[in-house]
């Protein structure tokens, strides 16, 4: 409050001081301050600068506004500026580009008028010039006329002999050393000259600076003709024989390779059998297994059965099928490993039904408590249902009962349907045990067990189970464990006989060391079937893949030699030609070689299959031909030399290595032609669990997507054009 007493009492102060001021100003002249008065003045204004001075509210705003006035006025002066600026840079540049355009017209009008000026000099030039050669053309035959004329006085009066000039082709200006043909006179007369004799080389021999097809052309036709005249009749007869006989044998090898869907059942031979396995990923394991079915046609079903498949629309068996159908027609054990959904039921179903049409059919009440004919065990209660749906598409037809003996129905219900009398049992362990127990079920007469999903039912804890129903069962319709239980002829005559064997079929998913116990216990010579993915090569080979040149092959293929690789090595070339040539360069090279195609003959074929087999050779170089259906024990290396032409190709080649559960390792070698085949093959490498892609191959820009498809460019991999 003093302070501002204070800055009260000093403005009144002043604004007395001012009002005397002007009270004397008015009342007095000016006269100049003397020298005290002016230094009490400025102490006076010191002082009051001293002193503190306070602004009231309505100052401060006052002098805030004034503030924001001089900011916006400069502003507004440096727009100002910048405006000016620019619209005199506008200026600038319209004026540049005027110019510009003026000084570029000046030089096209400048142009055009010195191109004016060129025209006109070279017309008046051509005028000049048209004019010259009239005056030439009119002087010229004048001086031609006078010539002559002095030359024919010449020749009149002086008896000159006049020169006859030779005239010259353009062909003749180089001069020709030979002799024209009408010039030699000595073919006339001259016998030596009129039949020249022919030079005859041995070996490779050939003459120089002549062409080496036409030279051996005219050797083989000389001796040809030479044998030809020392032959008898009886020679060339026999000749005549040979050459047919050659060419029957080369139609006979020709017939012999067709494919076998192109054969009949008679014509299939062994390598056919083999090949057919092999496109349906079929491997079997025991002796004396009959070949597969082709078709349901060929499979010497009973009609009965042939038209419920055909009513169901099973238009082709499966892989499972094909194989364990015919072993199941013989009275064999089977071990079947395959995929849940591959086709088993109809598999094990259709041989047990033609199994129980060929029984009696139990109608009196002696043979009904006798119980059934066969049981199906199934680790689940679906799965058992499943088998009943698939069962009784056959049994209604055919007349024969079936009953399912599964937990989570009546046992009463299942025991009155079982006394009934039925052929057929489809049951769970758990629950076909607790009927048995109680006597609602005896297996007397049970000749015939099918274990489904036999490693399920194992990890589920039914091992003892199962081994307690197989005991339940009788064991003297057990198969003997000798050959006879492989022998088909002898099974056949116990199938026919009124005391059958047992036949036990096994399905399963894999095969540990539980279900192979299982198996051993009671299976008596199994006959194994493996059915693998299809298009898929072995787990246990290595694939190694090198993307190279087609020079850089031999150089590659000499490396991975001498690494130590031990024999049989087989190498793949897409071409015969190839395969020989190759061949013979291994053979240079110290490496006991040969060559399978489809250019060589049976024997050669046959001999060169015992010499890989026996060790005889190292190496076998070989086309497609081998690629599928030869089977050679123990090959440590498949070489792809060329690659295939296709990826199942590709497969079945590098399928004659890691066989019977051995490993093996496959190298291919892949050009630029082959980049068709990097997807496919890449997708092979990382399927397979032994092998190791490699980065060149798993970055290649073709492997990242199939051949044929349309990739979207990312937006940063785009290129736009204006």
């Amino acid at each position: 409050m003093e302070i501002v007493e204070d800055v009260s009492g000093c403005k009144r102060k002043k604004e007395e001081d001012i009002e005397d001021d002007d009270t004397i100003r008015r009342s007095q002249k000016k006269e100049p301050l003397s020298l005290e008065e002016l230094k009490a003045k400025l102490k006076a204004e010191e002082e009051a600068k001293s002193k503190p001075c306070f602004l009231s509210k309505e100052q401060r705003i006052v002098e805030a506004l004034k503030r924001r006035e001089m900011e916006v006025a400069m502003q507004r002066k440096k727009m100002d500026e910048v405006r000016k600026k620019r619209i005199q840079f506008m200026e600038e540049a319209k004026k540049a580009v005027k110019e510009l355009e003026d000084k570029e017209r000046e030089a096209r009008r400048g142009e055009r008028d010195r191109e004016r000026e060129r025209r006109e000099r070279e017309r008046a030039k051509d005028k000049d010039r048209d004019k010259e050669e009239l005056v030439e053309d009119d002087e010229e035959p004048k001086v031609k006329d006078k010539e002559r004329e002095n030359e024919a006085i010449k020749e009149r009066y002086l008896g000159l002999v006049r020169k006859k000039k030779r005239t010259r082709r353009l062909n003749e200006r180089k001069f020709v050393f030979d002799w024209d043909a009408t010039e030699d006179t000595s073919s006339d007369y001259n016998q030596l000259y009129k039949e020249r004799h022919t030079i005859q080389l041995f070996g490779r021999g050939n003459v120089a600076g002549i062409d080496l097809k036409q030279q051996k052309k005219e050797q083989s036709k000389f001796y040809g003709e030479l044998l030809e005249k020392r032959r008898t009749e009886a020679e060339k007869e026999q000749e005549k024989h040979r050459l047919e006989k050659v060419k029957k044998k080369e139609e006979k090898q020709k017939w012999d390779d067709r494919h076998w869907s192109q054969k009949s059942l008679d014509e299939m031979t062994e390598r056919d059998w083999r090949i057919f396995r092999e496109d349906y990923s079929i491997t079997i394991k025991g002796g004396r297994i009959p070949n597969p079915l082709r078709n349901w046609v060929e499979s010497g079903l009973p009609k009965s059965l042939l038209d419920i498949i055909e009513e169901n629309k099973y238009t082709e068996p499966t892989p499972i099928q094909r194989q364990a159908i015919p072993i199941g027609l013989q009275n064999r054990d089977i071990i079947g490993v395959a995929e849940t959904g591959s086709g088993k039921t109809a598999a094990f179903l259709i041989p047990l039904l033609v199994w129980i049409t060929s029984l009696p059919k139990p109608v009196r009440q002696e043979d009904i408590d006798q119980g059934p004919y066969a049981i199906i065990l199934a680790p689940t209660r679906e799965l058992a249902q499943q088998i009943e749906e698939e069962t009784m598409k056959f049994a209604k037809v055919l007349d024969i009962r079936t009953v399912a003996v599964i937990g989570g129905i009546s046992r009463e219900d299942q025991g009155f349907k079982l006394r009934l009398g039925c052929e057929i049992v489809i049951a769970t362990p758990g629950r076909l045990i607790d009927v048995l127990e109680n006597r609602y079920l005896v297996l007397s007469r049970c000749t015939y067990v099918v274990l489904d999903e036999a490693d399920r039912m194992i990890d589920m804890g039914f091992e003892a189970d199962v081994q307690k129903i197989l005991d339940h069962m009788p064991v003297t319709n057990l198969k003997p464990d000798t050959d006879e239980a492989e022998d088909e002829t002898k099974l056949i005559a116990n199938f026919k006989s009124k005391h059958k064997y047992r036949q036990t079929v096994m399905f399963t998913a894999t095969m540990p060391p539980s279900v192979e116990r299982l198996a051993r216990s009671y299976l008596r010579r199994p006959a194994m079937v493996y059915i693998g993915s299809a298009g898929k090569p072995v787990e246990r080979v290595e694939q190694i893949v090198h993307l190279v040149s087609e020079q850089e092959k031999r150089k590659k293929l000499l490396h991975v030699l001498e690494a130590g690789v031990e024999p049989p090595v087989i190498i793949f070339v897409n071409q015969k030609k190839g395969a020989d040539v190759l061949a013979k360069g291994l053979e240079k090279m110290g490496y006991s070689a040969c060559t399978l195609h489809g250019g060589k003959g049976q024997e050669q074929r046959e001999y060169a299959l015992a010499s890989l087999k026996t060790g005889v050779k190292d190496i076998l170089v070989a086309t497609d031909v081998a690629g599928r259906g030869i089977d050679i024990k123990n090959v440590s290396l498949v070489i792809n030399y060329d690659m295939a032409k296709t990826i199942e190709d590709y497969t079945h080649r590098i399928g004659r290595t890691g066989r019977a559960g051995k490993n093996g390792i496959a190298v291919s070698f892949v050009t630029k032609d082959d980049y068709h085949l990097l997807y496919d093959l890449k997708q092979l490498v990382l399927q397979s669990p032994v092998s190791t892609c490699s980065p060149e191959l798993a970055n290649h820009p073709d492997a990242q997507h199939k051949p044929g498809t349309v990739v979207q460019k990312k937006r940063k991999d785009e290129t736009i054009f204006v």
